[in-house]
């Protein structure tokens, strides 16, 4: 098949892409840099180069696929520390330039990475922008047949606790406890894309992706040991003071509110609740399979 992709080539698009040229597919990658471009032909795809807030250059590359994969990322929309971005308008935005590509293009099959939490336009923060999304695309003719996949929590969110732990001796957070929540790995995430592209399209659909259920102190205990620090500690905060900890190194506002309000709703249980209703088979790669490659950031400092 014909397939184009969005979102380049980083976590989870790099893993897809391989294993979609593995098994004989036609691979078009969209990245918004050049630089990109010599890493995707390396991986045996082609490359498309332009920006998601084009729909002329979405349009022509859509035209003739078999399967588009749609994603938007805060990354896509600025930087995060820029204050006078509006980020959830901005990726509304793309969401509705997908829109009007996949209606000029004439594509009627698409897989559109979402995530947990897109059930609702309630209490669940900064990620609201994938209920918003998932919402434009449900205005599509009802002979564009649209797979929605929900991955929840993904593993690599925890590295942004590296410099907490190095500066504070800690993680530290506005939720935490001995409540397990799903996370999940971005391999889990590409195969679980690559397993729907050969799957038959009927209507709309959603399918949870997760690879592991573990709660903060087990995450907390597991990245310690792996690490050198068995005794590390997973210390929970108050909203408010997550808040200004946050505007303090200079985050956006709206992203620095919008991310404790996320964090808030996976302590409550808001973001779980649909998953809940209907959980997947768990993945392959789980906390302990992370938490060597935690280690390795962890020391190289890369984050």
């Amino acid at each position: 098949m014909n397939i184009v992709l969005t979102g380049s080539i980083g976590n989870i698009g790099k893993p897809l892409t391989k294993e979609l040229v593995e098994k004989g597919h036609t691979v078009t990658v969209i990245s918004s840099t050049e630089k990109r471009r010599e890493a995707i032909e390396a991986l045996g795809a082609k490359a498309a180069i332009g920006s998601m807030f084009d729909p002329d250059f979405l349009t022509k590359t859509f035209t003739e696929a078999d399967i588009v994969y749609l994603m938007e990322t805060m990354e896509a929309a600025g930087d995060l520390f820029d204050k006078n971005i509006d980020f959830i308008g901005k990726i509304s935005e793309i969401g509705r330039h997908y829109k009007t590509a996949v209606e000029r293009s004439g594509v009627k099959k698409i897989i559109h990475l979402s995530s947990i939490g897109a059930h609702t336009d309630k209490g669940t923060g900064i990620i609201v922008f994938h209920y918003h999304v998932e919402q434009i695309l449900k205005q599509l003719p009802d002979d564009v047949s649209i797979k929605f996949i929900r991955p929840v929590g993904i593993y690599f969110n925890m590295f942004s606790f590296i410099n907490t732990i190095k500066n504070k001796g800690a993680i530290i957070s506005n939720w935490g406890g001995d409540q397990k929540e799903p996370w999940v790995s971005p391999l889990d995430i590409a195969t679980v894309v690559a397993e729907e592209t050969e799957k038959p399209f009927v209507g709309r659909t959603i399918r949870y992706v997760a690879s592991d259920e573990v709660s903060p102190n087990e995450i907390a205990k597991a990245l310690g040991v792996a690490i050198g620090k068995p005794d590390l500690q997973w210390k929970v905060i108050s909203d408010e003071e997550l808040l200004k900890n946050w505007l303090d190194i200079g985050f956006n506002e709206q992203v620095a509110k919008g991310f404790v309000e996320t964090q808030a709703s996976q302590g409550s249980g808001v973001v779980y609740e649909d998953y809940y209703q209907n959980q997947p088979v768990l993945g392959k790669v789980k906390l302990a399979n992370f938490a060597k490659d935690f280690a390795e950031a962890y020391q190289n400092d890369e984050v």
